[in-house]
């Protein structure tokens, strides 16, 4: 076996996994925000779940990328274990999908779809284009790859020291342990099946020695979950944990059929297709199908398993943590968006119960909510840092179609936090009003109230037009912050008339500072609902 041979295998090895990483890629990031919603058909049932997976793992063209979306989904709260198990049911069958491209002959017209890919990336200032062509590119650099593969193995027949390696394969546990190396280390069992699949093409290996080593790929596909879910919540281990088990129970069922009755498992693999690539495609494609059928019936054991091997609950490390992102694990552009817009609900809504509170305390001049107002602003700023961290890290692997609403997330984040501080106002307003006897007139707290409750709607329903996307209510904020403005102007001029006749103290000067807060809370709730919307077609 000639260096050259060596060289021109390695090389089409490199394009080959290059070009199915180029090509997944961008397929993920043309159509990220599509993935998501695909992903959240999975909450609706198991069943459903596994067709979800199966899907998206076709699309994106690897079960490893899949499984730790959904173990990142888990980890977040937006999946649970029973919805999640589903998933990674489907997202096994679907990573078949790539051996059974590579089984087709296109190495004639790999050139076509590579030049075609340049010419997009190269030429085009469209994003969305640009992308597409490193789908094309990646796709064509893939079969370029196995062509470069297929002909550099052609001379290894001759080598007697590899084929007496090859041979050792013989033994099924040898064969499950070489696919479990190649597919830990290129961490993709599509990459290393598709490799078995040229190999096969080449007659390098035979079909039941394919079958073992199969089974081992199933198993090292399990790594980047595994790698995924060790520094995630426990929930996320126990996703991590089912997809391990099922591809070992899985690969153990099918090694104790294999065992006796191999020669007629290879019969009925060869009566689908004689061709030795399609063959091995074809196994690839039935073995997970099969292991999902004998399993699917017990996944809800399989999911109590992993809760008795990764007993009790997550302990609270911080005082203050964030509930739907996680910023020290992988992060998935698919779903990035999912988990950074739930995060700044979640802020948005303690903000806001915070105004709440903060009014309360002012009306009833209440000492302990004050304190509590104070305290909840902690949590409004640690988010606000967080948010923001997030945003910087996912920024550059965003898909095309959520580039363009990143910096109005920054936006919304800084709106909140400044809510949180109006509300900090408010409490501060109640504290000195507590402590210097201060006593608004009847009409004067009652004009408070009412401006508050109108403030108040606005930005409710802001928040709600921001993370549901939401233009139901568009016209109604704007009609909201104008009552607001105008409420702002009157209250001033009935309280410097009040002043003047005498009608409230002197010291109830903090009232106009008030109404100034809540006019400028309307402002960052009208910056909040508009944060991904065109303001003027609204006007």
């Amino acid at each position: 076996m000639s260096s050259t041979m060596i060289i021109s295998m390695l090389g089409g090895l490199g394009l080959f996994l290059y070009g199915m990483k180029l090509m997944g890629e961008g397929i993920e990031k043309v159509a990220g925000s599509k993935m998501k919603t695909i992903l959240e058909w999975c909450t609706k049932n198991r069943l459903i779940g596994v067709i979800v997976g199966t899907i998206f793992t076709a699309i994106i063209q690897s079960s490893s990328a899949a499984t730790v979306m959904v173990v990142s989904f888990v980890n977040s709260g937006l999946m649970n274990l029973m919805q999640a198990v589903g998933v990674i049911m489907g997202a096994n069958i679907g990573t078949t999908v790539t051996a059974q491209i590579v089984a087709f002959d296109l190495d004639s017209i790999a050139p076509i779809f590579v030049i075609t890919g340049v010419v997009m990336i190269m030429f085009f200032k469209n994003e969305t284009v640009n992308k597409v062509g490193e789908v094309l590119f990646g796709f064509g650099a893939l079969f370029l790859g196995m062509s470069l593969m297929k002909n550099s193995m052609t001379g290894i027949k001759d080598s007697v020291a590899v084929m007496k390696m090859i041979g050792s394969l013989k033994n099924p546990l040898v064969a499950i342990l070489v696919g479990l190396v190649i597919t830990t280390i290129l961490q993709s069992s599509s990459a290393s099946v598709g490799i078995l699949v040229t190999m096969a093409g080449s007659g390098l290996v035979e079909l039941p020695m394919c079958f073992y080593v199969i089974l081992g790929c199933n198993i090292g596909a399990c790594t980047s979950a595994v790698l995924v879910g060790l520094t995630g919540k426990k929930d996320a281990k126990r996703a991590a944990l089912i997809h391990l088990m099922f591809n070992i129970i899985g690969s153990i069922i099918m090694l104790l059929i294999l065992l006796p009755f191999g020669g007629y498992v290879e019969h009925w693999i060869n009566v689908i297709s004689a061709d030795p690539k399609r063959a091995v495609a074809n196994t690839h494609t039935i073995f997970k199908v099969f292991q999902v059928i004998i399993l699917f019936p017990f996944a809800g054991w399989i999911v109590k398993l992993t809760q008795w091997l990764v007993p009790g609950e997550d302990e609270q490390k911080e005082k203050y943590e964030l509930k739907y992102i996680s910023l020290d694990s992988a992060v998935s552009p698919a779903i990035a968006m999912i988990e950074v817009t739930n995060e700044i609900k979640r802020m948005g809504e303690i903000a806001n119960y915070n105004l709440e509170r903060s009014m309360e305390a002012l009306m009833k001049g209440n000492k302990d909510i004050i304190n509590e107002v104070f305290e909840r602003e902690h949590e409004v700023d640690f988010l606000s840092r967080k948010i923001t961290d997030f945003l910087v890290k996912i920024n550059q692997m965003l898909p095309v179609s959520e580039t363009k609403n990143i910096a109005g997330y920054y936006h919304v984040v800084s709106d909140i936090e400044r809510i949180g501080d109006h509300a900090e106002n408010i409490a501060e307003f109640a504290q000195t009003k507590l402590n210097e006897s201060i006593e608004f007139s009847k009409v004067g707290a009652e004009e408070l109230q009412h401006m508050f409750d109108v403030m108040n709607k606005e930005v409710k329903l802001a928040l709600e037009a921001f993370t549901e996307r939401n233009e139901e209510h568009l016209k109604e904020i704007m009609d909201l912050e104008n009552e607001v403005d105008d409420l702002e102007k009157q209250l001033q001029r009935n309280h410097v008339r009040r002043m003047a006749k005498n009608e409230c103290s002197p010291k109830a000067a903090i009232f106009s500072d008030l109404i100034s807060n809540f006019e400028r809370v309307s402002d960052h709730a009208t910056n909040i609902a508009f944060a991904t919307f065109r303001e003027e077609e609204y006007i």
